[in-house]
Formats: C-alpha cells, structure tokens, sequence
C-alpha cells in the first residue's frame, strides 16, 4: 500500500513537470484540440447533462466547455468538496459569474444561489486527471472525492488528459475507477471492460 501511494506520488510530479513546461501557445493549442475532439463525441451530443469539473492552470482547460455546453442548451453542474468528508456535490450553474474560490484554491458553485442536483439522468462526466493509462484508469490528486462519486455513477465518464501524460499502465487500487472515454489533444480513446 505505501509503494503503491509513493509510485502514485512520483508519477504526480512528473505529469506535473511535463505540464509545466508547456508553453503558453502549446498549452491553448493542446486544449483547443481536447475540446474540438470532446464535443464532437456522440455522448455529449445526445446529453442534457454535463458534469465537469472547473479547471485551474494545470489542467485540461473546461471552462470553454462549459461556456459551450450551456450556449447549446444543456445544464452544467460542477462540484462542491464537502468540508470533513472525501465526498462532494454537483450543483447546477448558470454562468462563470456563479463559481466562487474554495477548497484547495479550486473554483466551486455558491452553494447560496446554485441548486443541488442528485438526478444525473443522461449526464456525461468529465473526469479530471493528472495521468490515465489505456484501460482508463486515471492518476488524481490522491483525495479520492471521484473515485468515491465514479463508483455510484452509471453515466458516461470521460476523461481529459494531454498524450503525453498517458501511460500504458497506472498503479491502481481496489477503489480506483475507470473512465469509458479517454480524450487527448491527439485521439480519443474509447476503453472496453478494464481489468484490473
């Protein structure tokens, strides 16, 4: 168990520092692509629901998706870490103007004017990750609030990741879970019945 949360560390700082040294220009070129390849995806097309989270400069840009997704008439819900626990919330938004700085420096709904959804009926979820590898198992930040959400969600997950942050295998646990779609700046991958 201790290997396993070092080797996980380890691979955090390297995805780390490959991101880091992307260029401004290469980041925004890389995210342009995520995107064009994310919302031409049949599954997020056909849904009226998109969960996602809110990135911060490190990460697969979203806030150009969720900018979309509302423009084509569809509801978007980010979370909300609940203070104490490893779990979180989804809360429907209506705009950026919506989103407030909260736990770990991320931006979340305001829970004040922001209502609460359970019903994630025809929803896509855009998985964040620092690293996935084929099988769509994905490399978090090692809080463990998605992998708990991903086990009780029967949704499409999709997960965002720059390809050279892919690995063939990733180190997983028993409570890790797998995305259904994986989609780098350069393809997107559509896993089968991961093993472990």
């Amino acid at each position: 168990m201790m290997n396993l949360k070092h080797e996980k560390e380890r691979l955090r700082n390297e995805c780390k520092n490959l991101r880091a040294s992307f260029s401004e220009k290469q980041k925004k070129q890389y995210d342009k692509e995520i995107f064009k390849r994310l919302i031409s995806l049949y599954q997020y097309r056909d849904s009226s629901l998109i969960l996602t989270y809110v990135s911060k400069d490190i990460e697969v840009d979203t806030i150009k998706l969720i900018e979309k997704a509302l423009s084509d008439g569809k509801q978007v819900a980010v979370p909300k870490c609940i203070a104490g626990t490893r779990n979180m919330e989804f809360y429907f938004i209506t705009g950026l103007d919506c989103l407030e700085k909260s736990t770990f420096g991320v931006l979340e709904p305001k829970t004040d004017i922001c209502r609460r959804t359970e019903n994630f009926d025809n929803s896509v979820c855009i998985v964040p990750g620092m690293s996935f590898d084929i099988r769509g198992y994905r490399l978090g930040y090692g809080k463990g609030y998605y992998d708990r959400f991903l086990s009780g969600y029967n949704g499409t997950k999709v997960g965002l990741c720059y390809s050279n942050c892919v690995k063939w295998k990733l180190p997983n646990g028993k409570y890790d879970e797998t995305v259904d779609i994986l989609v780098t700046e350069r393809y997107f991958r559509k896993i089968k019945n991961p093993i472990k």
